[in-house]
């Protein structure tokens, strides 16, 4: 069951960002993750809209051009994920991924958790100063990667596929 979002927007100059999930470019958003993305390269347009759907999403518009996108995947209570990040190309030096990092943060729908986290090869400081860190004790988390994103297929013990009963 997906919580109700505050629907917000904020403007600076002629960029505006957005959490209405009707104005997000689907599209534009898969271009960017399938084709020039490290960490989704492959992805599925149908994977894209179900991640989109079950999370609070974040547009960055310049005019009506989507240029930049994020989302937040919590359970608005204790914990979020800070996933899918970007900033087009053209877009970039202007300070709009801080801006755009700082609204997800400041959102109205996400204070007061308890634990935040994200993954990146290359922009951790970007992330430093809202105050991300390298995990203090990476021993604590464990993780199940599925190259290629498609994900397996998990079976409860006991499962044996036949009708319960």
């Amino acid at each position: 069951m997906n919580k109700q979002m505050t629907q917000t927007e904020w403007r600076r100059g002629p960029h505006t960002i957005s959490t209405d999930r009707a104005r997000l470019d689907i599209e534009a958003v898969h271009d960017y993750l399938a084709n020039h993305s490290y960490w989704a390269l492959g992805r599925s347009l149908e994977v894209v809209r179900r991640s989109v759907e079950h999370s609070l999403c974040f547009g960055l518009y310049e005019g009506e051009r989507q240029v930049g996108f994020a989302r937040a995947v919590t359970d608005y209570a204790t914990f979020a994920y800070l996933a899918d990040v970007y900033v087009l190309e053209e877009a970039r030096g202007r300070g709009l991924g801080k801006w755009l990092v700082s609204t997800v943060l400041a959102h109205p729908d996400l204070q007061g958790l308890r634990r935040w986290l994200l993954a990146t090869r290359d922009a951790h400081e970007l992330y430093r100063p809202f105050g991300f860190r390298e995990l203090e004790r990476p021993e604590f988390y464990m993780g199940i990667l599925n190259e290629g994103g498609g994900g397996g297929r998990f079976v409860a013990e006991g499962e044996d596929g036949g009708s319960a009963g």
